[in-house]
């Protein structure tokens, strides 16, 4: 017998190709954040072990790597920073590290 989701597209995102819509997804999953109970590990195709959250739409299943970064962002989320981007646009993710519109100093 097939689990119940085996017609799902399945997508590994990373932090870096995380967009409006999967963020939503996790926040809303997870209002509170996730803990070790909510992650799942695997091997990659290079063998290594990888851990991730689970979130799913319609179509997809959608398991985004954990990192310090995810977290941050997950606990900083509001909708409204978003509204201007497409629910598909990775660029609308800022890194946790550098203000939104900050560019980095050179120091020479």
């Amino acid at each position: 017998m097939k689990p119940k989701d085996a017609h799902l597209k399945r997508v590994i995102v990373d932090f870096k190709k995380l967009t409006p819509e999967i963020l939503a997804l996790l926040v809303e999953k997870y209002p509170d954040g996730y803990d070790d109970d909510n992650v799942i590990s695997f091997k990659n195709a290079k063998n290594e072990i990888v851990e991730a959250v689970e979130v799913t739409t319609e179509d997809t299943k959608y398991l985004v790597k954990v990192s310090t970064k995810l977290e941050q962002t997950m606990e900083n989320y509001d909708e409204d920073d978003y509204e201007d981007f497409a629910d598909d646009d990775p660029e609308a993710i800022q890194d946790p590290e550098l203000e939104p519109g900050a560019e980095d100093e050179d120091f020479d």
